[in-house]
């Protein structure tokens, strides 16, 4: 059996959510915070407060960017960690 480089199977699961955050989102519900509906069942709805978070919403584009944004984050940290070992090592 083969053994797969690491960098490809990195590369393929970036790819996979990059495509289950940018099309596959686009299946969900359109309505998945349960909050609205308890509101409006109980009354309270006319006290929302309008607001719209940093990228607007649910949808693929926000999906994408906070892959993207997750991604940055864990490969700063990595780089980060490893860097740091990397001196540990020579010292």
């Amino acid at each position: 059996m083969s053994k797969v480089p690491t960098k490809w199977v990195v590369l393929g699961m970036i790819l996979v959510a990059l495509l289950l955050a940018g099309v596959v989102s686009r299946f969900a519900d359109s309505d998945p915070d349960g909050l609205n509906k308890v509101s409006q069942d109980h009354g309270f709805a006319h006290t929302e407060k309008g607001r719209d978070g940093l990228l607007g919403g649910y949808g693929s584009r926000t999906g994408v960017i906070g892959v993207l944004v997750v991604l940055g984050l864990a490969g700063g940290v990595a780089y980060a960690v490893r860097r740091r070992h990397s001196q540990d090592e020579q010292s």
